[in-house]
């Protein structure tokens, strides 16, 4: 995948400097994307038009020359590094060598992430270099948009997640309830943590893996970003939450199922089914030119039009519909575009989630989401698992 940075050369051009830096390991999604190099170190990736390596030891050289998208790659050995480091010390000589890096190929003003070393940053000033930091993170804007490969990447990871959440579906409906109103599978009782495993099993047979997962039942479920833990309850909303990394590609997918093993109660009963109108009137306003605030709109009017409190309506608000509607999926699971009070316009290529909600410590808590591509007359959605509460 070869990613259009077209308007990281507007970018530079319009900030008047020379380049732009990036100082972090692969698992920062603007340096694996910028450079397409996968590494556990941090590294220095420059792109002044082209992207250009520099690696502080030599242990990814060759594996870099091999996969790495970049007209060059260079190692800080070969501007001088022993010399330099007996002569100043190590900390100056890395300054020294990424000064020199830089001049090498006409750089002497680079803008870097929001989020930079600041040692680095010091270091390049103490030897002349202009470093600035931008504060929109436009390789994270440019990412927004994905290719087709990109939003295959996607599709293929939600492939995944779907056998995972199948497999958490089969455990929670084919448990026996004992006299605590536990659910029990296999003679011991049904949890959390034994849902979340075989979920991550599943995921690892699909390629995929996640660190964290969501399996909230009850009182756990009332707080959105509760992981859950012990008993699974009958007649308590669980809501499954899964949102694995594809272990070949590193993008993400994400998707969202409550369901209820036994008789829920009246009013979770209402939520859902008020949840899943308010996820259909977003999905109807998900097309390019939108934005992601009116999406967000779309939900708030379906739950305030119930009586039902949202932060639109009270910011102080701790039940009911407490978080935004969606965000942007990639190569970070959390990224942009936001659907929520300041989301700009969604276009073609962008992925978001379409995730609504409610919640409160009496009742549990409801969540429903689906991915979805924004096209070029609308969106498609990339989730193809069915909603039902009572399983």
């Amino acid at each position: 995948m070869d990613p259009d940075l077209s308007r990281l050369d507007a970018f530079l051009e319009e900030a008047g400097v020379d380049g732009y830096l990036i100082d972090a390991d692969s698992t920062d999604s603007d340096q694996y994307y910028l450079s397409g190099f996968d590494a556990p170190d941090p590294f220095v990736t420059l792109y002044d038009g082209s992207v250009h390596l520099l690696f502080a030891r030599s242990l990814e050289y060759g594996r870099a020359k091999r996969e790495a998208r970049a007209e060059s790659i260079e190692r800080d050995v070969d501007y001088g590094y022993g010399d330099l480091a007996e002569a100043h010390g190590p900390e100056e000589a890395r300054d020294r060598v990424l000064a020199a890096f830089l001049d090498a190929h006409g750089v002497g003003s680079v803008v870097t992430p929001p989020r930079f070393p600041l040692r680095t940053a010091d270091g390049l000033r103490e030897q002349g270099v202009d470093v600035t930091a931008e504060g929109s993170g436009v390789v994270t804007e440019i990412r927004a948009t994905k290719t087709d490969g990109e939003v295959e990447h996607v599709r293929e990871a939600q492939r995944a997640n779907e056998a995972a959440m199948r497999r958490a579906e089969e455990l929670v409906a084919g448990a026996d309830v004992d006299g605590d109103g536990q659910l029990v599978r296999d003679g011991e009782v049904l949890t959390s943590e034994r849902v979340k495993e075989a979920i991550e099993v599943e995921l690892l047979r699909h390629g995929c893996a996640l660190d964290e997962t969501i399996v909230a039942c009850g009182a756990d479920a009332a707080d959105p970003h509760d992981r859950g833990s012990g008993p699974l309850e009958a007649g308590e909303p669980v809501i499954i939450d899964i949102f694995p990394q594809s272990k070949a590609t590193k993008y993400h997918a994400d998707m969202t199922r409550t369901f209820c093993a036994g008789t829920p109660d009246e009013t979770v009963r209402e939520w859902y089914e008020l949840t899943a109108e308010a996820k259909q009137a977003a999905l109807d306003a998900v097309e390019p030119g939108a934005t992601g605030a009116a999406v967000h709109d779309a939900v708030c009017d379906v739950y305030e039009g119930a009586g039902l409190p949202t932060l639109r309506s009270d910011e102080t608000a701790e039940t009911g519909f407490i978080h935004s509607t969606g965000h942007g999926v990639g190569l970070d699971v959390h990224e942009l575009p936001r659907l929520a009070p300041d989301g700009g316009e969604l276009r073609p290529g962008h992925v978001v989630t379409v995730e609504p909600g409610l919640y409160d410590p009496a009742v549990g808590g409801v969540r429903i989401e689906d991915i979805v591509v924004v096209t070029e007359d609308g969106h498609e959605n990339l989730t193809d698992y069915e909603e039902r509460l009572v399983v």
